[in-house]
C-alpha cells in the first residue's frame, strides 16, 4: 500500500501542505476543529511524519546540500565553485556530495541531506537515476517541502526550480560548426550515454546531419563504459570508416581522445578536428589546444544558489521557475578556422 502523504492529506481538505504540516504539528494558526479533522484523518490512514523535515519549516541550518554525479567532470567543480561563491556571500555553507553516477548513492545521500542537515537541496541526477526513470526519493523531498533546485540533468516529473543547458542546440551548432569547416563524416564519443544530456546533444547532431544531407551512421556513436578500453574504441573508429571529427562529450574524454589520435600520428585538426565539452584548464594546455563548448558552470551553479536561497528565506508561495542557459563554442587549435571570431554563442 502506497503510503499518505502531506501532499495527499493537503489534496483531501482543499488546503496547503503548509497548512496540514502545521495541523499535525499542532500549530496554535490552525483552527481547532480543522487541526482535530486533519489530525484524525491522518491517525486513520496511517500517516506518519518526518519530524525532521517538518522541523524546516520552523528554523535554518543555514547550510546548502550539493548533490553532483561527477567530481572528475570540470563542468561540475564549475558548478560547486559558482554555489559556494554565491551561498558564502549570502550566509549560507555548503555540504558536497558525489553520487558518483549511483542510483543507490544519490538515494542515501539524498536521504542524509534531508534528515536536517541541509535547508534545501542543489542536484543534478546521477546517469544510473536517469536510465532507471525513477525519482521517487526527490519527490519525497518536494512533498515533505524540502526546497530543491535541480540543473543540468533534471526530470520533468518531479515540480521544483530547475536550470538546464541547451544541450540539443549545442549538439546541433557544434556539428553545424564542424560541417561548415570542411568535416563530412562526423563521429561522437560519449561517456554519458544514458543521461539526459547526452542524448540531447546526440538529438541536436542527428539534426543538423539531416538538414545538410548528411547519413546518420550509429557506428558513429562511440559509447565509452567505466570499464572499456577508449584506446581499442577509438581505434576501430578510425580503422573502420573515414572519420574527420570527433565530438567528445566531456573534457576527459577529449583529452584522451586527442592523445589517443596523437600516439597514433593522425594530425589534429588537418586529419581529424576534435571540439569537447566543458571549458576546463586542461583543454586549454593540451596541444593542439582543444576547441570546447563551455557550459558557463560557475553562472549555474550562482544562479542556481540565488533561486534556492530565495525560496527559503520568502515565507510567501513563489512560482516553480525553468531557467535555460545558452553554450559556447570556444574555438582552439583542435579544429580548422572558419572565420576572425574565437569565441561563437550557441543559440
Amino acid at each position: 500500500m502506497k503510503k499518505i502523504t502531506l501532499k495527499d492529506i493537503a489534496a483531501h481538505f482543499g488546503v496547503s501542505v503548509s497548512t496540514v504540516s502545521k495541523a499535525i504539528n499542532d500549530s496554535h494558526e490552525i483552527s481547532n476543529d480543522l487541526k482535530q479533522r486533519i489530525q484524525e484523518f491522518a491517525k486513520e490512514h496511517h500517516y506518519r511524519p518526518n519530524h525532521v523535515a517538518l522541523s524546516l519549516l520552523k528554523k535554518s541550518t543555514k547550510t546548502i546540500g550539493v548533490i553532483v554525479p561527477n567530481i572528475l567532470n570540470y563542468f561540475f567543480t564549475q558548478v560547486f565553485y559558482g554555489i559556494e561563491q554565491t551561498a558564502n556571500a549570502r550566509g549560507y555553507g555548503i555540504i558536497s556530495c558525489i553520487s558518483d553516477e549511483s542510483y543507490l548513492k544519490e538515494c542515501q545521500t539524498v536521504d542524509l541531506l534531508s534528515s536536517g542537515t541541509a535547508d534545501g537541496i542543489i542536484m543534478s541526477l546521477s546517469e544510473e537515476t536517469q536510465a532507471k526513470g525513477n525519482v521517487e526519493h526527490l519527490q519525497d523531498l518536494i512533498e515533505n517541502q524540502i526546497p530543491m533546485v535541480m540543473f543540468d540533468r533534471v526530470s520533468d516529473d518531479l515540480d521544483c526550480d530547475k536550470i538546464v543547458v541547451d544541450d540539443f542546440e549545442a549538439g546541433y551548432k557544434t556539428t553545424q560548426h564542424l560541417l561548415r569547416t570542411g568535416c563530412q563524416k562526423i563521429a561522437i564519443v560519449s561517456s554519458i550515454y544514458n543521461s539526459s544530456v547526452g542524448k540531447l546533444r546526440v538529438e541536436g547532431y542527428k539534426k543538423a546531419l539531416q538538414e545538410n544531407g548528411k547519413d546518420f551512421d550509429e557506428k558513429r556513436i562511440v559509447k565509452v563504459g567505466r570499464n572499456d578500453d577508449l584506446e581499442l574504441l577509438i581505434s576501430l573508429l578510425i580503422a573502420d570508416t573515414e572519420i574527420d571529427g570527433i565530438i567528445a562529450l566531456d573534457e576527459m574524454t577529449a583529452v584522451d581522445t586527442l592523445n589517443i589520435l596523437k600516439m597514433k600520428g593522425v594530425d589534429v585538426p588537418d586529419q581529424i578536428s576534435i571540439v569537447g565539452f566543458t571549458n576546463g584548464r586542461l583543454s586549454k594546455y593540451v596541444s593542439p589546444a582543444l576547441s570546447m563548448v563551455s557550459q558557463h558552470g560557475k553562472y549555474i551553479g550562482e544562479l542556481a544558489a540565488n533561486i534556492l536561497i530565495d525560496r527559503i528565506e520568502y515565507e510567501g508561495e513563489m512560482p516553480f521557475t525553468t531557467k535555460l542557459v545558452k553554450t559556447t563554442l570556444i574555438e582552439r587549435e583542435s579544429t580548422k578556422k572558419l572565420g576572425a571570431k574565437s569565441n561563437i554563442r550557441l543559440g
